[in-house]
């Protein structure tokens, strides 16, 4: 074949337009050093959006006894103690300054009585501690930090799917290659560093709120690249999708609407959540329906509040898990959920606080949720494990390769806590551009793409119209199948087994994937591509799920339902072997230092 394609050079190229791939290009660029953001759908068509409830940082503008200690605390706790210590108490410490940069930026946040940032309630979070602009706040933090990038002077390429990182003779990663969506041809970028910010793995499994963007292309660019993947086996099933009518069923339920004081009730019309509470966490919510009440009350009128939390504020794992047993037990909503409601409170304040949710119901379901509950039911939403990473610099194994927000892991542990996602994208957004431009700046002499590599990535990607196979449709189909039924919210040996087969039948579908047409407006060829790192994410998903025996977090077994002391000290990890295969071994958890294993001892006394 004859190889043509266009170049572009840059100091670091950001491979991913979300939050925190806009902060990241835009940390960059203040350093004064040169950054393209490359996108593989709009911009602004990124998953952060879907993040509506609010961004997570102890600010103490509602309940002023809140700190980073006490959200440190609750985002390792959330985690089941299997997060990086480091890079929750990094996350924690700056999160707060990272919402204050943005609101200077121009985020228009809701506010209290006294114009102070507004913040509400989330599950896992001791304190109000959410900052937040109705029920739309990652729309506004991209809508932000696009504004500030563009007046940066980032260069930006839309539609554009990146292949391969290309590697020196040293393994130093020194740029990337790909191709126009639109059009089909051939780009490469050359740059001292990369950083990978293109998000979670969700459309692996039929019913996600992610959208069609998110097939761990981060996950399988940094896994090629020679970069470890860690805890593959936690995944996020969020409580509350909508289950009806089946043409949206998977889209999101904010938080929110629990945080603003929404009752979870099964069809029965028991308030079952009370039911479901962890003894290790019991101490700290409601027991009675007017305890719970009482929380609400002060949240309705904004002040500190003197009442436990509501049950429906548990962490989004034992959530989630409440309303499948109850569905799996006869108790379910008529299309397989649970009623969610807010129509007991003000109308108005309904509509104020969650519009976003009010016109969702009523556009897609003929739902007005000032006058009637909600369907919800658990939905694929968010990949806890992911690239492995530096926490003050968020480099990879491999120089020269960075990654942040849902792409890297460590932060979140065995489970994420709701709004710690969107400052996470600001705290490690910020922190990966400036290891990127330190990085950089050490670089010596001027990166240049090996042809070689480039000749083998434009093969590799033109090899589907030379083969006369299977479809990528019918494969991408049957692979949902699998993660969905056999590597979903509860998990068991003999399911994870048969997965684990499954899936080693669907990578030799994959490898001989076929498609017609032209390299022109072909979203076939993108689903062959696509499906690549489908596979790769997936297979990674559940053998970590096999081999970790233990429920904990996101992840569930029926046949090991407690902690295992042993794998309570390890963190799962993924390579690729020198055979090209697969590899799963373990590590051990990084230990925390004495002073911050006090603050877990003080909850003791």
């Amino acid at each position: 074949m004859t190889l043509s394609y266009e170049t572009h050079t840059h100091d670091v190229i950001v491979i991913g337009a979300g939050g925190a791939g806009l902060r990241a290009a835009i940390e960059v660029s203040a350093q004064g050093l040169s950054v393209a953001l490359i996108c593989k759908s709009l911009l602004g068509k990124a998953h952060t959006v879907m993040a509506e409830g609010g961004a997570a940082a102890a600010l103490g503008n509602v309940d002023p006894q809140d700190g980073w200690q006490t959200h440190f605390k609750d985002t390792i706790k959330g985690g089941k103690f299997l997060n990086n210590w480091r890079m929750a108490e990094l996350h924690a410490k700056q999160a707060p300054e990272r919402i204050r940069e943005l609101e200077l930026w121009g985020a228009v946040f809701d506010r209290t009585k006294d114009g102070k940032i507004s913040q509400r309630a989330f599950g896992g979070h001791t304190y109000k501690r959410l900052a937040h602009v109705g029920d739309r706040t990652g729309l506004e933090l991209i809508r932000t930090l696009q504004d500030k990038g563009i007046h940066s002077g980032i260069d930006i390429f839309m539609e554009c799917t990146i292949s391969k990182l290309l590697q020196d003779g040293d393994g130093r990663v020194n740029g990337a290659f790909g191709y126009w969506r639109e059009s089909g041809r051939f780009v490469t970028f050359n740059a001292k560093a990369v950083i990978l910010a293109t998000g979670g793995t969700g459309k692996a499994w039929k019913v996600t709120s992610n959208s069609w963007e998110y097939t761990g292309d981060g996950h399988g660019l940094a896994y090629n690249a020679g970069a470890e993947l860690l805890d593959m086996e936690f995944i996020q099933f969020h409580p509350t999708g909508m289950v009806w009518p089946p043409g949206v069923r998977g889209i999101l339920v904010t938080e929110g609407v629990r945080g603003e004081g929404g009752i979870l009730r099964n069809k029965n019309g028991e308030r079952f959540m009370f039911k479901y509470l962890p003894e290790s966490t019991r101490k700290s919510f409601a027991d009675t329906e007017k305890e719970a009440k009482q929380w609400v009350e002060d949240t309705v009128a904004n002040r500190p509040t003197t009442a436990r939390r509501p049950p429906e504020l548990s962490t989004r794992d034992n959530v989630a898990l409440a309303i499948y047993t109850e569905v799996k037990e006869g108790r379910g909503t008529p299309h397989g959920g649970a009623f969610l409601d807010i129509s007991y409170q003000d109308a108005d304040r309904v509509k104020r606080k969650l519009p976003s949710m009010y016109h969702q119901f009523k556009e897609l379901a003929d739902v007005d949720i000032t006058k009637a509950p909600m369907e919800v039911g658990p939905t694929m939403h968010y990949t806890m494990g992911g690239i492995r990473v530096n926490p003050e610099s968020q480099m990879t194994k491999v120089p020269g390769l960075f990654a942040a927000g849902e792409v890297a892991a460590g932060l979140h542990g065995a489970n994420r806590l709701g709004g710690n996602s969107l400052s996470d994208l600001l705290v490690f957004g910020r922190l990966a551009g400036l290891g990127a431009v330190e990085y950089a700046k050490q670089y010596d002499g001027s990166p240049k793409a090996d042809v070689d590599q480039i000749k083998q990535a434009a093969e590799d990607l033109m090899a589907p119209f030379e083969r006369d196979g299977e479809g990528p449709y019918e494969i991408h189909r049957d692979l949902q199948e699998i993660m969905q039924h056999k590597v979903g919210i509860v998990r068991n040996e003999e399911d994870l087994k048969a997965a684990v087969a499954a899936l080693d039948d669907i990578q030799k579908r994959v490898d001989k994937v076929s498609v017609d047409g032209s390299i022109q407006f072909n979203p076939g060829w993108h689903l062959a591509q696509d499906l690549k790192n489908m596979i790769l994410v997936s297979k990674a998903v559940a053998k970590c799920a096999l081999e970790r025996r233990e429920s904990r977090g996101g992840h569930t077994r029926l046949d090991y339902p407690n902690y295992d002391t042993q794998l309570s000290q390890v963190n799962s990890i993924v390579t690729k072997g020198v055979d090209g295969q697969l590899q799963y071994n373990t590590a051990p958890l990084p230990e925390m230092p004495a002073e911050l294993k006090k603050l877990f001892e003080e909850d003791k006394k």
